[in-house]
């Protein structure tokens, strides 16, 4: 393997020969089982996501900020897990499971800009249900096309930000003791246990930069969520406020799934104690919250069945026109 001398005169033997991503133990049986899960759970995933991006282009009640952002959280949604999964289940039955340090560094740098984009992402469609709800007078105004696009060019920019910082800190490191990643894609924890430098600083920003970005958009999603529940408390209708705790208690069953798994891994010193654990939990983030979103987001919320319901229809009748049109030609 072809090494080269880092600049702190340590070797890296990794910078030419790639990693080897472990991924799962276990026989062939648990691997198959293993490929089986992911497959049925990323086709899930990206079925769920494409039809919400999908339903919301194409219905035009559908245009509002609410379904702007809801669009834009599957898209990131769908990206995350395309750049995680794919390569997850190539490995599975790969004798090799080796990924070059270039597609390493490629892989890491866009899940850490979608999963901190998303983290923000959802902090802004708390905010917006705030405006819609405490403030439904000012809300046309306050959330027009141009706001709401620049509040999404925002998450991505902070993501983006984010993933500078955090890779080039991460691939800056000397990985001299092993090209074993024990994980199933690139990420920060894992690797550092690779680096045969200090990586305190790495850890500290980590934290830093993970714990105030958990910080910020949770205290938004806190405070816009107070004012929204003594603004439910004082309406006095009962069909409003269940309208209302619907479309919310989606938006928070997908901020507690996301950030509650997210502080376990990246927002608190020290992270998890195993990288088994690691493994288990980051299943959530990288592939089973993006396929629940869009599920919590639909069940729960009666604009979008009606929407799935009008597209559906639609469908039934280009395919009858279609049909009658075949049966006159003949």
């Amino acid at each position: 393997m072809a090494t080269a001398v880092h600049r702190n005169a340590s070797l890296s033997v990794v910078s030419c020969g790639g990693f080897v991503l472990v991924g799962f133990g276990g026989g062939a049986e648990i691997q198959a089982l293993l490929f089986a899960v992911f497959l049925a759970l990323y086709v899930v995933t990206v079925l769920g996501n494409l039809t919400m991006i999908v339903v919301i282009t194409l219905d035009a009640r559908l245009h509002s900020p609410m379904y702007f952002f809801l669009k834009n959280l599957s898209f990131v949604d769908l990206c995350l897990s395309s750049i995680i999964v794919p390569n997850a289940l190539a490995n599975i039955f790969s004798s090799s499971k080796a990924i070059t340090f270039a597609g390493c560094a490629t892989q890491f740098f866009f899940f850490s800009l979608l999963a901190a984009t998303e983290a923000v992402l959802l902090a802004v469609m708390a905010y917006d249900r705030f405006m819609a709800i405490c403030n439904p007078l000012r809300y046309p105004v306050t959330m027009c096309p141009m706001t709401c696009a620049r509040l999404v060019l925002g998450t991505f920019c902070v993501g983006c930000l984010n993933s500078i910082v955090q890779t080039s800190l991460t691939f800056q490191l000397p990985f001299c003791s092993s090209n074993r990643i024990d994980y199933y894609f690139c990420d920060v924890p894992p690797l550092l246990r690779l680096a045969c430098a200090d990586t305190a600083l790495n850890e500290l920003v980590m934290f830093g930069i993970c714990g105030f970005i958990i910080v910020c958009t949770v205290l938004v999603v806190i405070i816009s969520y107070g004012y929204i529940t003594v603004t439910i408390l004082r309406m006095h209708s009962a069909s409003g406020r269940h309208k209302v705790f619907s479309t919310c208690g989606s938006h928070m069953t997908a901020v507690c799934l996301f950030y509650g798994t997210g502080f376990v891994i990246y927002g608190q010193p020290g992270g998890v104690t195993s990288m088994e654990q690691g493994k288990m939990v980051s299943i959530f983030y990288t592939l089973v919250i993006p396929m629940f979103n869009p599920l919590i987001y639909s069940l729960r919320n009666k604009d979008v069945k009606d929407a799935l319901r009008r597209l559906g229809q639609r469908h039934s009748l280009v395919k009858e026109s279609g049909w009658c049109h075949h049966q006159k030609l003949c």
